[in-house]
């Protein structure tokens, strides 16, 4: 019996190492990871120059807090900056921390602006993290029940909706910034339009309030571009990133440009690891891999591949509601829960996901490549169709 808490519904294997896009469990039985971790193995697994990258960075220094200036972090901050056209970067070790900086963030511009009591803007089926605040920015009561009372000064709209969000503008005063992401994954890979996105942008603009973009999920290269919104060509206040940006090293940043810059001062946040030499090696590693590879390009094609192979393969089958996704993170929503796919697909020595019940959610690593493309289509359909019973 294991010690580990029991807070997961885990499968029943493990795995022992991995290589490329594939990774082997204690029965040396290989797997094509078609999720990568979550989105979070960026370069996949064992990749040669990240290995290299962290084993110098580990024998010269892993950690000294941010008590002391930290070059890899410099120069890390620098190279988000140049990527995000923003300004500021705060590092943290996870998704949830830096949706939690972005959130304290957004109070502390409201109450500098004399708003007593700041409210923050987010979306239903919306996924931020679990820690008691962004938790309560999360739109899902599943992941709530048990843990009220919530913490207020969230107000929630549907997504991809500007009316809704208009007329919140028009009732509450005390709005000060909106939460969102371009791409919900956990909600079930739905993708806000691009003329929304701009929308939302110009009404924060207009009210002075903050606009911040949750790109933990969907950001570092996966949609084809750096971020998910710079495919709409705007800027957000904010945004927050984790997930891919350190391979499967923990790592998170909040970063802030226009009226978010400065509002954050010493003492007013902090985090004992974030930031640290060997997380921001796995970072600087990640997006100098990303560059030199052309793995932007190659996300954006073998994401429209795979859909148009998906499309192709599933065309006419009853039960296949829709096929949606942007470069290298895909959706296929059913009309059913089918979450038993998950096992069916590993009998097959295929790792996939379901999320949002009814939504096959896969999240490649970004090393993908054609042929590896091609075996997840050529696995998954037809898995799909016989669920279906097709």
């Amino acid at each position: 019996m294991s010690h580990v808490m029991n807070t997961y519904v885990r499968l029943p294997l493990a795995f022992t190492h991995g290589q490329g896009c594939h990774v082997f469990d204690e029965q040396g039985r290989r797997y094509l990871d078609a999720l990568a971790g979550i989105a979070v193995n960026t370069l996949g697994h064992n990749h040669p120059r990240l290995v290299r990258a962290l084993s110098e960075q580990a024998g010269r220094l892993i950690h000294t807090s941010n008590i002391y200036r930290i070059r890899e972090q410099e120069l890390l901050a620098d190279k988000l900056a140049a990527l995000s056209h923003m300004d500021e970067v705060f590092f943290c070790n996870s998704g949830c921390e830096a949706n939690e900086a972005a959130i304290k963030l957004a109070r502390l511009y409201g109450h500098q602006k004399d708003i007593e009591n700041p409210v923050i803007i987010v979306m239903e089926k919306a996924f931020h993290g679990r820690t008691m605040a962004t938790l309560s920015a999360t739109g899902n009561r599943k992941v709530q029940a048990g843990f009220e009372p919530l913490v207020s000064g969230f107000v929630r709209v549907p997504f991809d909706d500007l009316p809704a969000v208009e007329q919140v503008a028009a009732n509450n005063p005390n709005v000060v910034a909106v939460l969102f992401e371009p791409i919900q994954g956990e909600g079930g890979v739905n993708i806000a339009h691009q003329d929304y996105i701009r929308a939302l942008r110009r009404v924060c603009d207009d009210k002075g309030w903050l606009f911040m973009v949750d790109e933990v999920q969907c950001g570092i290269g996966r949609t084809g571009e750096w971020f998910a919104h710079q495919h709409a060509g705007i800027k957000p206040d904010v945004m927050t990133l984790a997930k891919g940006l350190g391979s499967g090293v923990p790592i998170g940043a909040c970063i802030a440009a226009g009226k978010a810059v400065g509002v954050f001062q010493p003492g007013k946040h902090g985090s004992t690891f974030g930031g640290n030499p060997f997380a921001c090696m796995a970072a600087l590693t990640t997006l100098d891999v990303i560059i030199a590879d052309g793995l932007m390009d190659r996300a954006a094609r073998l994401g429209a591949t795979m859909r148009a192979g998906f499309q192709e393969k599933l065309d006419g089958v009853a039960g296949v509601v829709d096929i949606r996704g942007d470069g290298l993170m895909i959706g296929i929503e059913l009309d059913r829960p089918c979450g038993d796919l998950v096992n069916l697909a590993l009998d097959e020595n295929l790792l996939i996901n379901v999320t949002a019940e009814k939504v096959i959610r896969l999240l490649p690593p970004l090393v993908l490549s054609d042929a590896e493309a091609a075996q997840i289509v050529d696995t998954l359909a037809p898995l799909v169709k016989r669920f279906l019973g097709a």
